[in-house]
């Protein structure tokens, strides 16, 4: 066993050095010797890019969960079922994923049908800002 030992460590020590991380991620040369950049399955530049709009869109849809929050009519609504708007508030800083999207999507809902100050859709926009803070408290309930 003490023969076999030595025969094996040094091509062992080969192979893992052969298959570290620096080896791998070294330029490929080309047959005319230059080294060749590694190639990107997504170019670094578009990842940012889809990084960045994913960002951008989880801010806007947290602004517009804030813009349905601090409307009266929500906080007329909540004081009414003993809802604390606060932690809603801090509820919709915090979820992501369809949870985030759901929110903002009944939020900008309860939004547009406030803009206009109409009365005849009280009932629905009523029922609107109650489901929007049921998602909000179910989220938070959840997690």
């Amino acid at each position: 066993m003490r023969t076999v030992r030595p025969l094996l460590v040094f091509p062992l020590m080969l192979l893992t050095a052969a298959a570290s991380p620096a080896f791998a991620a070294s330029p490929r040369q080309s047959a005319a010797g230059a080294t060749a950049e590694p190639q990107h399955l997504v170019p670094p530049a578009q990842l940012a890019a889809t990084v960045t709009d994913h960002s951008a869109q989880q801010d806007a849809d947290r602004a517009a969960i804030r813009e349905a929050l601090s409307r009266p009519e929500v906080r007329d609504v909540a004081s009414s079922m003993h809802v604390d708007l606060a932690r809603a508030a801090a509820a919709a800083e915090t979820i992501t994923g369809s949870d985030l999207e759901q929110a903002a999507n009944a939020a900008r809902s309860v939004n547009q049908h406030l803009v206009g100050g109409a009365s005849t859709v009280v009932l629905s926009t009523t029922t609107i800002i109650i489901i929007l803070l049921v998602i909000i408290l179910l989220v938070v309930a959840i997690k």
